[in-house]
């Protein structure tokens, strides 16, 4: 593995209802960087992701995450590795009969934390972190959506992992809303040193937040680089994926 790369996937394959969705994924993520995969709605990109932590087993492939190959580990034993990596779901994934203090605890208690300094301390740093002080008695049902996000993304930093994971992190949100989060994501990046994976179809974010970007088309990566090889790109397939041009219907 190289020395670079905090993830390394190999000749990822996967079928969901007899139709196969990952057809051979190749992919490196480079430490301390942000990846953007980008993708087509329904191409495989969550699926892809679910992967990284376990909540999916390859039918083949390759999963190394700091040298470890992780495609099959017992649960106990990807209990480790899940806690170096956090994950900002689509949709959050808040629970809505906890306040913001306690969903953003909860990995904390989960893993036996027993002292509540230590929880209380850690919680109000996370929160900082993504501008949600005095926030923590509310009930998720009382935050715009943005804020759900936000407090989503505080409960994923308070384990201070190497790495998080991003889906859809902008989806139904506003323009200015989205802007805070791709804001939130390079300032946690640079603060918190973390390597970065953003799964989404939104070329804003895109380039407001990418370092790399590789494209999932029909299975498999068709396009790995920086965002400056991205957008300097002659492909057509590239193109009409930047300039959001469909041959569906002429």
């Amino acid at each position: 593995m190289d020395s670079h790369n905090l993830i390394e996937v190999r000749n990822l394959r996967q079928t969901l209802s007899g139709q196969e969705i990952l057809k051979g994924v190749d992919l490196n993520v480079p430490k301390g960087q942000t990846l953007v995969l980008l993708g087509q709605s329904g191409g495989g990109k969550s699926v892809f992701l679910k992967h990284l932590i376990g909540l999916m087993r390859p039918l083949s492939g390759s999963i190394k995450i700091e040298g470890l190959e992780i495609s099959r580990l017992s649960e106990r034993e990807l209990e480790p590795v899940r806690r170096k990596i956090g994950m900002l779901f689509q949709d959050g994934a808040l629970f809505d009969s906890m306040t913001v203090f306690d969903n953003v605890a909860f990995p904390l208690r989960e893993r036996g934390e027993r002292s509540e300094k230590v929880i209380r301390d850690k919680v109000a740093r996370s929160l900082e972190l993504v501008s949600l002080q005095g926030q923590e008695n509310k009930m998720p049902v009382n935050l715009s959506g943005g804020m759900r996000k936000r407090a989503s993304l505080a409960r994923a930093v308070i384990s201070e992992p190497s790495c998080i994971l991003y889906d859809e992190p902008t989806a139904g949100l506003d323009p200015i809303v989205s802007d805070t989060i791709n804001r939130l994501i390079r300032r946690l990046q640079s603060q918190l040193k973390v390597t970065s994976i953003v799964v989404t179809h939104d070329m804003t974010s895109t380039n407001h937040v990418a370092d790399q970007v590789a494209l999932l088309r029909e299975g498999r990566i068709h396009f790995t680089g920086t965002l400056s090889a991205l957008h300097s790109s002659t492909d057509p397939v590239l193109r009409d994926f930047i300039e959001g041009r469909s041959h569906e219907i002429d």
